[in-house]
């Protein structure tokens, strides 16, 4: 038997009000992803793309339908439950990296263990220590942001979205702000994570980096209109 979908939306569909008229962002989306997927979302500016994702994560909720996410069934959390889920199942990579600039490179990866109390108190250093290691910057860990090229910045971002060792990561264009060379490097790091048995599912525009994608699903005024295997 093969084991249930780490994702499963079933006719999911997000409406917004609107002064003139409502908005419908998503229609009826229906999406498996197993565990250990390396999964994109394409599609053109107001596909859907963001909302997606944005129901993915907790940060919104379905107008219908329903998101489970492992044993979770997300959208019949309040938001004090969201917040407490996704603190602990998802990690959250951005486009434009958002790092508290008065906090260190290694404050930064620490402040999801603290928020979910995830570690004791002396071991979130050194578990910041290791993701920053990991990621090939632990020589940054007690610098400022701003002392951190983007390419770095990015590289943290990643290491504090792996703080509590969630199951899922979310990535919205995250390499939409890095030369070619540092976003294939990124690109590499996010594959690794697949490998370690990671769910990655990342908003992309980037066609030329379809090699490191199993999947691609594209979106088209919120319904998707593809689904196909991808990458080498």
């Amino acid at each position: 038997m093969s084991s249930p979908p780490l994702i499963s939306l079933n006719g999911v569909a997000k409406t917004y009000a609107s002064m003139a008229a409502p908005v419908v962002a998503l229609h009826e989306v229906n999406l498996d992803i197993q565990q250990g997927e390396f999964v994109a979302v394409i599609g053109k500016s107001g596909s859907g793309k963001t909302t997606l994702i944005n129901l993915l994560t907790g940060i919104d909720s379905p107008s219908a339908g329903s998101i489970r996410i492992a044993s979770t069934e997300v959208h019949t959390l309040n938001q004090e439950g969201l917040s407490a889920w996704r603190g602990r199942s998802v990690g959250i990579v951005f486009q434009f990296f958002q790092l508290l600039p008065s906090l260190t490179i290694a404050e930064n990866v620490m402040l999801p263990m603290d928020f979910c109390n995830t570690y004791a108190r002396r071991e979130r250093r050194r578990r910041a220590l290791d993701l920053l290691d990991q990621m090939g910057i632990a020589e940054q860990a007690d610098k400022l942001p701003t002392a951190l090229s983007g390419g770095q910045q990015q590289r943290a971002a990643i290491a504090r979205a792996l703080a509590n060792d969630p199951p899922l990561i979310v990535a919205d264009e995250p390499t939409g702000n890095l030369d070619s060379h540092t976003a294939e490097q990124v690109m590499e790091f996010f594959s690794h994570l697949v490998s370690a048995g990671k769910t990655v599912v990342m908003v992309t525009h980037e066609r030329d980096l379809s090699r490191y994608f199993a999947r691609s699903i594209t979106l088209r005024d919120g319904t998707i209109v593809g689904d196909e295997a991808s990458g080498s």
